[in-house]
Order: C-alpha cells, then sequence, then structure tokens
C-alpha cells in the first residue's frame, strides 16, 4: 500500500495519530516489489512457494461445505482449542483446559499485538532481543511502552548461530523497576539461533527476579535442525521452574502447515495471563475464520498421528543444507541455523556501491535483486538504531522456497559470484 503523506499533494490539514506517525513501509514490502520488477528469485519474504498439504485444505474444503462459515467462538473454536490442548499437554507436562489456557488469534502477529495491549501500560518498558521480529516494537509502542534493546553478538567468527549470544550481564542491566515484558523467539528469526536450556534457565532467572512475565514466539517450533556434532532441543521456556505463570508461548498454523495467508495463531497461557490476552483479542479481530480454524484442528490431529511434525523439519533441513551449501561453496560465510527457515550470510566481500544516506545492508540487497536475480532482505529493520551498525555486512535468505526455486536462485549466484 502507498503512503500518501509522501506525496506533496498530501492533505496539509491531515495529521495520523502519534502512536504510527513513525513507521514507514515495512522492508518486506519493499523488496518484495524490487524482485517483482526484476523478475528476481524471492529469497527475501518468508512465505512458502509450494502447496499446503493436501489434508489441510481438504479439510478447510469440508468445513465450508458443511456451512461453518459463522462467527466462531471468539476465543477459539471448541475443536482447535480441544486439539492444541490435546497437542500442547505433553509438550508443558500439564494438563491444558482448552476454555481457559488459550486463546485463538489472527495469525501470531495479533497474538504479539494483543499480549502487550493485555500486559503493557504507558511508561513500562519491554526488552526485546535484538535481531527482532519487526513487529515487536511496533506493538510496545503503540502501547505506549518503552522498547528496551539487547542484542545477540557472535561469540567467534565463523560459527553457526548457536555462537551468536547474549552478555547476561548486559541482559541484567536491561532490567529496571519499569520492566513489564521480555519478548524471546526461538527457534528466531532471522539468526536461526535455538536457545539452550542453559540460556533459557538464566533468561527464566532474571525475569522471576525482576517479577516480570515472557512473551515466548515460538512459531518455528517444529523447524530445528540437531546435528550429530551439535544436538538442538527446542525448549519451551513455560516449561522451567515458576515460568508457566509468567510466560505466553505463541504458535502459528501459518509455519506449520505452509499456509500463511490464513492468519490462523495461538496463544497458550496460564488462566489469568490468557483471559487478559482474551480481553485485548476481542475488541481486535474478535473472532477468527471459523472454517479456518476447524480444518486447523483436523490438521493437528493428523499431523501428530502421521508424524507430519518430524517430517517437516526433515524437509526444511535439506532446504537450510540446499542453499547453505551453495553460499558457503561462493565465500559468503552463511551463519548455519538451527532452527527456523532463514540464514545470514557475510557480504563483506562484496564490492556494492553505498550512496551517501543510504545503509550498506539496504545496497547489498538491492545489488542482490537488481543484478544477481536473487532477492534478499536487509537485516538493519530487526535492529534499534544504534545497533544497526551490527548488520553493515549482513543479509539474510530464506529457504522456504520449492527446490526448484532454490536451484534457480543457485545458479544465478553462481554465476555472478562463483
Amino acid at each position: 500500500m502507498t503512503n500518501p503523506m509522501a506525496s506533496t499533494s498530501a492533505s496539509p490539514s491531515f495529521r495520523p495519530a502519534q502512536r504510527v506517525s513513525g513507521f514507514g513501509t515495512t522492508v518486506f514490502a519493499e523488496f518484495t516489489a524490487l524482485a517483482n520488477r526484476h523478475n528476481a528469485v524471492n529469497l527475501g519474504q518468508g512465505f512458502p512457494d509450494f502447496p499446503a498439504p493436501d489434508f489441510i485444505k481438504e479439510a478447510a474444503q469440508q468445513a465450508i461445505a458443511a456451512d461453518l462459515n459463522q462467527y466462531a467462538r471468539s476465543a477459539g473454536q471448541p475443536n482447535l482449542v480441544q486439539a492444541l490442548a490435546d497437542l500442547y499437554g505433553p509438550l508443558f507436562d500439564r494438563e491444558l483446559d482448552p476454555q481457559t489456557h488459550m486463546v485463538v488469534t489472527d495469525g501470531a502477529t495479533e497474538g504479539i499485538f494483543a499480549t502487550v495491549q493485555a500486559l503493557v501500560d504507558p511508561g513500562d518498558e519491554v526488552i526485546l532481543i535484538e535481531p527482532f521480529y519487526d513487529s515487536y516494537p511496533a506493538s510496545v509502542i503503540m502501547a505506549g511502552g518503552t522498547p528496551v534493546y539487547v542484542p545477540l553478538r557472535p561469540v567467534h567468527e565463523g560459527g553457526g548461530a548457536a555462537s551468536w549470544a547474549l552478555d547476561m550481564d548486559e541482559l541484567a542491566a536491561a532490567f529496571t523497576p519499569r520492566t513489564r515484558l521480555l519478548i524471546l523467539n526461538t527457534p528466531q528469526n532471522p539468526l536461526g539461533k535455538v536457545y539452550t536450556a542453559v540460556e533459557l534457565e538464566q533468561i527464566a532467572a532474571l525475569v522471576c527476579r525482576s517479577n516480570a512475565y515472557v512473551l515466548s514466539d515460538e512459531v518455528y517450533e517444529w523447524m530445528t535442525y540437531p546435528d550429530g556434532a551439535s544436538p538442538v532441543e527446542h525448549v519451551r521456556i513455560a516449561t522451567l521452574p515458576g515460568m508457566w505463570e509468567r510466560t505466553v508461548t505463541l504458535g502459528s498454523a501459518g509455519k506449520t502447515f505452509s499456509v500463511t495467508g490464513w492468519k490462523i495463531g495461538w496463544a497458550i497461557a496460564d488462566a489469568p495471563l490468557a483471559w487478559a490476552i482474551f480481553s485485548a483479542h476481542q475488541w481486535i479481530p474478535f473472532t477468527v475464520a471459523t472454517p479456518l480454524q476447524e480444518a486447523v484442528a483436523i490438521a493437528l490431529q493428523q499431523a501428530k498421528e502421521d508424524g507430519y511434525f518430524a517430517w517437516l523439519g526433515e524437509m526444511y533441513r535439506g532446504k537450510r543444507d540446499r542453499l547453505y551449501r551453495v553460499l558457503d561453496e561462493i565465500g559468503l560465510n552463511p551463519v548455519k541455523p538451527d532452527g527456523s527457515y532463514f540464514i545470514l550470510f557475510d557480504t563483506a566481500r562484496l564490492d556494492v556501491p553505498v550512496e551517501a544516506g543510504d545503509r550498506r545492508d539496504y545496497a547489498v540487497c538491492r545489488w542482490f535483486t537488481q543484478e544477481v536475480g536473487v532477492a534478499a532482505i536487509p537485516p538493519s529493520p530487526f535492529y534499534s538504531p544504534p545497533h544497526q551498525y551490527l548488520t553493515d555486512n549482513l543479509a539474510r535468505f530464506t529457504f522456504c522456497k520449492t527446490d526448484g526455486a532454490l536451484d534457480e536462485a543457485a545458479r544465478r549466484l553462481v554465476a555472478t559470484l562463483g
């Protein structure tokens, strides 16, 4: 969508609310449009370009044909919240009440927004770990909160995502009497880091000491890639001692079943937290598409029975390895992700002109899109301005694409850089 306020003919009498006046167009809109103009292979925006599983599409068609087309229960269609309780109860090692422990949201992004609205008052501080999903600071700012940024940094050069870590002293110093919430993303976008149990225990100790809460964005929960030399386990921070009562955990059908356009997500939390989220959610979308909720309920049950979740992880591991090998061979020193479907790589060796006032990561990603024919995303929007220098020599690809698209991207990369 084009911003009419950028035009000199915009009405001088109109002024948007302060809470949104600082927001521009997202980086994804800019680079997807650029990719389309240059017929580039789009490894920028993280949406799958392959078909969703037949079983979830058939379930949606059947729900529509059965006339399940009216408003759903606001907190979630009964069949879906029951399926969520059945799936996640064992994973959280507790009995989950489908009526009081979960809220079905309009995608995980609405889950983020509703949770922040439910927990954050004007003046409260929210700790955001960089790099972050770009809706985190926007949600905090619109609630009147203050983002406080703490970056992950590589502990040693040439390591994978696991080698990026928090300085726990720096994180501890970020907590103040005004800290209300910490937003955690594991497996993480865009780095692909999967936090270890030890790291999560350290974070949990700081949260408990400060009487704060955690919003744990776990939408890539089924996409982890353990290697023999580096075992990777997705640990849910809500399962740690003292954290169930302090944690909201988010999940996503869009990521799990490759149906990002359906916008079906969920928040799982202790009853008081879930009620607070529902109190916000009922005034945002009120409810989420009924037939799609029914389809996700059936899909979750079938996925659990058929081993789909394990298959999903192995499928994405193959795509990760396919792209990683090419980036490594042409000297772009990729950061090997342990989870999610994104990969960062090092562009320091590329001699790309940067115009005055432009950021280098933006210039490099425009060059990839226009000259190489492979769209990338600059990661500086996932950092606060004081820390954006950390991204000067980085760019991000996604590998949630068909093997054919990944192979064509590889051909273009090798032809230009090999």
